[in-house]
């Protein structure tokens, strides 16, 4: 009888080879030293815009919503980008600053009233841009209402 061959007779050839020991130090690889960036959006969804603004820190898109929230960041320099979107990217916004290790920088963001306005952003509470415009299409807005009104009551009277 002749020997039988394997099936398989590239894996036969080849001698088994234990793998080298991994050599394993127990430590970890240490991390950047890190910050943090305080960030509170001003308004919410009832006197802001249904849709939160976008935040951008050092070129990295964050989850953000109304309201205070803290993101980790590395030390050094930080550029922070916030904007609006509706039918167009308005409220745009940037600060720059120095991140120290374990250091919390605040920064507020607030979207303008409008979408021909930029947003305010600093480290200390902003005013909301585009107020007095605002005020007024409304109170325009309100007298128009209020003849139309009028002018409907004495046509029916």
């Amino acid at each position: 009888m002749a020997p039988q061959q394997p099936a398989l007779p590239y894996l036969a050839a080849q001698p088994a080879q234990p793998y080298p020991a991994q050599q394993y130090s127990g430590r970890q690889p240490a991390l950047p030293p890190m910050g943090a960036v305080d960030l509170t959006i001003q308004g919410s969804v009832m006197t802001s815009n249904m849709i939160t603004p976008t935040v951008v820190i050092n070129g990295h898109h964050i989850g953000a919503h109304y309201g205070w929230q803290r993101i980790t960041v590395p030390v050094g320099p930080v550029h922070v980008d916030a904007f609006a979107q509706w039918t167009r990217t308005y409220g745009q916004a940037s600060l720059d600053f120095q991140l120290a290790a374990g250091q919390c920088v605040p920064v507020f963001y607030a979207a303008p009233m409008h979408q021909f306005s930029t947003g305010s952003i600093g480290h200390v509470r902003q005013q909301r841009k585009g107020m007095g415009p605002f005020l007024i299409i409304m109170a325009v807005l309100a007298v128009v209402l209020a003849l139309v009104v009028t002018l409907n009551l004495r046509a029916l009277g």
